[in-house]
């Protein structure tokens, strides 16, 4: 799914490892800038650059530097991962000044408010609406000092103007986030229907399976032993005794009933709910993290609650991987021993040293109780976060 902000935002990144070949040759960071808005704001700054040839020559050097400075800036912002938020909020606080500097240099050439719109589509695209609409406030103030300084008798028309359109770029900026998270909320919302609708059909044929085996045993398997029982009857009568066609139904009858009891215990062999459907139908809308599913031979899950409550923690586990960690590979593993589940979730990405938990721990460690069931929070040797779960199996 394209990218729709300048700095890249929820579950569907572009830095996200390809599934196909071709893009899978294409460099990550090259993947990202060919996005279609940071492409955008790339030529855009390229084409600042061409118009600093305008520039007074004693100055031009200055003009592009600083124009060089802000388009590493510019860059460096789209490779940051989102998680890394304090790098980027140093890059967006260190554009101002270039643009700023580069202001004193080229006030012929108008280079400023180009970039300071460009700018504050980045500030809407990493901070809330507040601070990034307080943050361009104070940056057209001092843009405001500097047009006075340069002798300018009436900036303020000119600085307003340049307000729209930072406005302009800020709105869409916003709408584009709105879009992308209600964009990822459905496809959580959609994958977790498909998971619960998986478990569903699995648990109706589980039902239907069992009523035939009642059926069978108790309408089929009735009959067959009042026939069999009429055919001893018959082949104990003097007058039919010997006769080899009685003998051979009521041999064929017991074989018969033979088999029907071991068609109703096949039936009847609790062979559990399907878990490994569930959880790749969970898995399969998000483009990132990918799930690693291992289930130990012999685990058996036949009660739907414990499956929706292993789907649930699956669930939020992909979610955190996704929203707060930046994981490219969530492992999921799940064991039996001595009648209960052990279940084992954890990620590549980096959850911080402090492990605050949320919402989502809660609605898992209030699922997990409702059944008898514990949960362990931690960390990975390598900073990703580690989920550890019990319950009965």
């Amino acid at each position: 799914m394209p990218e729709v902000t300048f700095a890249t935002l929820g579950v569907a990144n572009p830095r996200h490892p390809a599934q196909h070949g071709a893009m899978r040759r294409m460099p990550e960071f090259l993947k990202t800038l060919l996005q279609p808005l940071p492409l955008a704001g790339l030529l855009t700054i390229l084409t600042v650059g061409y118009s600093l040839r305008f520039v007074e020559a004693s100055h031009r050097p200055a003009a592009l530097m600083l124009l060089g400075v802000f388009l590493l800036l510019f860059v460096a912002l789209q490779l940051v991962p989102d998680r890394r938020r304090l790098p980027q909020q140093l890059i967006l606080l260190a554009m101002p000044p270039v643009i700023l500097a580069l202001h004193g240099l080229s006030l012929r050439v108008g280079a400023s408010p180009v970039l300071l719109v460009i700018w504050a589509a980045c500030a809407f695209a990493v901070w809330t609406p507040r601070t990034a609409a307080l943050a361009v406030l104070l940056v057209n103030a001092a843009y405001y000092v500097g047009l006075r300084r340069t002798g300018i008798d009436s900036p303020l028309p000119m600085v307003v103007i340049n307000m729209g359109f930072q406005a302009l770029a800020g709105i869409c900026i916003y709408y584009a986030r709105s879009a992308e998270g209600a964009r990822d909320e459905l496809a959580r919302v959609n994958a977790g229907l498909l998971a619960t609708r998986a478990l569903l059909a699995d648990s109706t044929r589980d039902a239907e399976r069992l009523r035939m085996a009642r059926e069978l045993h108790d309408v089929a398997g009735h009959k067959l032993t009042a026939m069999r029982l009429n055919l001893r009857e018959l082949s104990a009568d003097p007058a039919l005794a010997g006769h080899e066609g009685i003998a051979l139904a009521e041999r064929l009858s017991g074989e018969l009933l033979s088999d029907i009891r071991r068609v109703v215990q096949s039936l009847r062999d609790e062979r559990g709910l399907d878990l490994a459907t569930a959880l790749h139908a969970l898995a399969a809308p998000f483009p990132r993290p990918a799930l690693q599913l291992t289930i130990a031979p012999g685990v058996r899950v036949a009660d739907p609650a414990v499956a929706e409550t292993v789907l649930r923690l699956a669930q939020e586990a992909l979610t955190n991987a996704a929203r707060h960690a930046g994981a490219g590979q969530v492992w999921l593993r799940i064991d039996s021993e001595e009648q209960r589940l052990h279940i084992d979730i954890h990620d590549d990405g980096q959850c911080g040293s402090l492990l605050r938990e949320g919402n989502g721990i809660a609605g898992m460690r209030e699922r997990l109780a409702a059944l008898d069931g514990t949960l362990v929070v931690g960390r990975t040797p390598q900073g990703g976060l580690r989920l550890q779960a019990t319950l009965p199996a």
